[in-house]
């Protein structure tokens, strides 16, 4: 009888233990980094046309290897590589800042100009304030958030 007390008493510690358990995920993880799937939100007809691998980043052009709104990345998109600017994604950012539903992407030219003419999903308009030429792609922009 004691060895089945002490067995009762060892399987509810043995679980409490399992159950305070936790491990921590560091903000990168909804950021979007390397083989991060995005949404080309513009009509550009690269990105429009409907293809059996969606479009992932294989490079982002900051120091930690994080994009934020505002970023530019290198996306393999149809077998070909273009640049492109983040316009929205799903990590939370500072106060009153948005938080889309999926990460959102414009393609680009190597010079900066926007490559489709119109940019279906909302914008940010903190955008208008951060420092680059985003004024092109202000323009082409329909809605803001």
């Amino acid at each position: 009888m004691a060895f089945s007390q002490m067995m009762l008493c060892k399987v509810p510690a043995a679980a409490a233990a399992a159950h305070y358990r936790s491990f921590s995920v560091s903000a990168a993880v909804a950021a979007i980094q390397k083989l991060t799937r995005v949404r080309v939100v513009d009509n550009s007809p690269l990105g429009n046309t409907p293809y059996h691998r969606p479009p992932k980043v294989i490079h982002v052009y900051t120091k930690n290897g994080v994009g934020k709104v505002g970023d530019m990345v290198l996306l393999a998109i149809k077998g070909q590589k273009k640049k492109a600017l983040i316009v929205g994604h799903k990590m939370p950012g500072e106060r009153m800042t948005p938080r889309f539903d999926s990460n959102n992407v414009v393609l680009i030219e190597e010079n900066g100009n926007p490559t489709g003419t119109r940019i279906k999903a909302p914008i940010p308009t903190h955008l208008r304030r951060m420092e680059g030429d985003y004024s092109k792609l202000l323009a082409i922009a329909q809605r803001f958030v």
